[in-house]
Order: structure tokens, then sequence, then C-alpha cells
């Protein structure tokens, strides 16, 4: 498994996926994964660094199904594949792991699966970053940072002082999430993160490579 490279152009792009948010599947009931390949494939394409698999409802073998298909798709783009949560799943793929504040723990899972497993781990305040980071995570994503429907349960957004202090105590990656928008990115950025992460700002996307572009900082989209 090849570890991540964070010397590449521009900051770190990280898409999340949900297939239910696919404009191709919303009227799907039930939803299928017909989407998701296609989706994914046009998102590596695009240029993506990280991409996590993240469909919960999906069962372990079709989640498995779904990460092996993805990590013979970034054959050759760069770009690394996380599975949520599930390190087991991910190790069988080939694939990283990106771990939640429910997870196993970053030596854990690096016990467990080897010291070459990349991890990325899901924080919310300054204490849980800092205990990923510890723990041996590659890289954290932080937020929810502007707000988002998809985060309440998380509370109010940390807002862009919560990153900037984040970023500058870690040594490792940390990568903003919550209400992205081609709009509000360059704040997170300039606060300090290495990069986005992000779900809907992808998923309802109708050209992916000119919005990945346009946050590397390589042409495409204004945010104004």
């Amino acid at each position: 498994m090849p570890k991540l490279r964070l010397d590449r152009p521009g900051p770190l792009v990280y898409l999340i996926t949900d297939r239910l948010s696919l404009p191709d599947t919303l009227n799907q009931i039930p939803a299928t994964t017909a989407n998701l390949s296609d989706f994914i494939q046009r998102a590596l394409t695009a240029g993506v660094d990280l991409l996590q698999i993240r469909e919960r409802d999906l069962s372990v073998r079709d989640t498995l199904s779904i990460a092996e298909a993805a990590v013979q798709f970034a054959k050759g783009t760069g770009a690394h594949i996380l599975v949520n949560d599930r390190a087991d799943v991910a190790r069988c793929a080939g694939a990283g792991v990106h771990l939640t504040t429910r997870s196993l723990t970053a030596n854990v899972v690096r016990r467990s699966f080897g010291p070459d497993i990349i991890i990325g781990a899901s924080t919310h305040n300054l204490e849980e970053a800092m205990a990923a980071e510890s723990s041996g995570a590659d890289f954290v994503v932080f937020g929810p940072v502007f707000e988002t429907t998809s985060k309440q349960d998380y509370g109010p957004p940390v807002g862009v002082g919560e990153l900037r202090m984040v970023a500058r105590r870690l040594r490792i990656p940390v990568l903003a999430l919550g209400g992205i928008t081609l709009a509000n990115f360059p704040d997170a950025l300039d606060a300090g993160a290495a990069g986005i992460a992000a779900i809907s700002l992808f998923a309802s996307a109708s050209d992916l490579e000119t919005v990945v572009r346009s946050i590397k900082g390589i042409g495409g989209l204004s945010s104004n």
C-alpha cells in the first residue's frame, strides 16, 4: 500500500461519498450502487487526492466490493482510497481507513493491520485532534467549520478561528470539513487547513474536474 504523499500541487482535496446525495440516485427506492462506481471513477479522473467510501447502510460485502473497485480505479492517479470506520474491510481492499470518534484508535489499527495503512480521523475539537495525532493518524478532518445541515448532530459550526488554532497546534495535515463551498473554501485554507473535505460540494457538481481544479488553484470556477 503506497504511503500518503503530501508533496503535491495545491491543497489536498478529500471527497467523501454518499450515493444518496447523487442526483441520479435521489429518486431510487431502494437506493442502489449503480451510479456510485461511475461517480468514483469521475472523481478520480478529476484529480481528487483522497476518496472515502462512506456508505454506512451497505453490507460489508458490498462495501468491500466497492472499495476494491475504487482501489483499482485509483491506480496511476496518485489518489488514495479510504473506507469509513471498517479497518478490516479497508485492509482487505488494499485501502486506507477513516476513523470516526467511535472507531478504534489509530494505534490499535496500526498494531492490528500494520504500519503502512493510511489513517485519517474525524475530529471536532482540539482535544480530539491532538489525541488522533498522538495515536498515529496520518491526517485529521476537522469540523464542521461552516454551517451545514449534514453535521447538525455535532452542534454549531466551530468556525474559522478554531480551525486556525488546531492547524497551528498539529504537525499532521488538518483538512476542513462542513459546509465547504467554492465561496468559502479559501477562508479555510487561509486559516491553515492543508485541504478541504466535502460530500455535497462534489456530489452536486456538474463538472467535478472544474471544481477540483478551482480548489487546487489551477484554474476553473471563480470562488466569487
